[in-house]
């Protein structure tokens, strides 16, 4: 009897485990990583409307989501298990979006477990739950930022300072944090001080 279910993880070593778990009525399939991605060759977010990003298939990955598209056909359900945190879910959410058509009229539902254990995939599968657009959309935001500090000030920085150095949307503040600590320390002028201590007893 042919499988009725999909499964979709990250990753080709929790596929195998997935499928020794679930057994002959579930097909587990790895989308080795993120399928898409901002492009290398420009910004790829467009400022102009609403910070939306351009997303494009990733390198190799074509031939992922071509394969992901044949193991669908013919099932009753897919399920996204990706790992639970904002990374996975924006795997899931592109998944969803790049291989189950809308013409699919089986049930698409979110997957999460936090150990990959026998008992925990199976309650998993037998208690799934939905996209979670908000988690999804704090990874496409923190992506974007990162687009968006990185791409334009790492160029100035090899540009006026020196090549191979890099900005980010986290190690730039912790430098400014680091550097006006720094400043501070160097700035501070000792000054000698006394502590005194006194014992005293009242008279009687």
């Amino acid at each position: 009897m042919a499988a009725k279910n999909l499964v979709v993880v990250e990753s080709p070593a929790k596929a195998k485990t997935l499928s020794r778990y679930l057994g002959r009525n579930y097909v587990v399939k790895a989308s080795v990583g993120h399928i898409v991605d901002l492009p290398k060759s420009k910004l790829g977010v467009d400022i102009d409307d609403g910070f939306t990003p351009q997303y494009e298939v990733i390198h190799g990955k074509g031939k992922v989501i071509a394969e992901l598209k044949k193991a669908l056909k013919g099932k009753e359900a897919v399920f996204l298990a990706p790992d639970p945190d904002r990374e996975g879910e924006a795997i899931a959410y592109h998944v969803a979006q790049r291989v189950v058509p809308k013409s699919f009229k089986g049930k698409v539902h979110r997957v999460l477990f936090n150990e990959i254990t026998k008992k925990a995939v199976r309650e998993a599968i037998e208690n799934p739950g939905e996209l979670d657009v908000r988690k999804f959309e704090a990874q496409q935001a923190r992506r974007i930022i990162d687009r968006l500090v990185g791409y334009q000030l790492s160029p100035l920085l090899w540009e006026k300072v020196r090549r191979g150095l890099s900005a980010g949307r986290v190690q730039s503040v912790a430098v400014r944090l680091i550097v006006e600590r720094e400043r501070e320390i160097q700035a501070f002028v000792p000054i000698e001080y006394w502590n005194l201590t006194a014992k005293l007893e009242a008279p009687g």
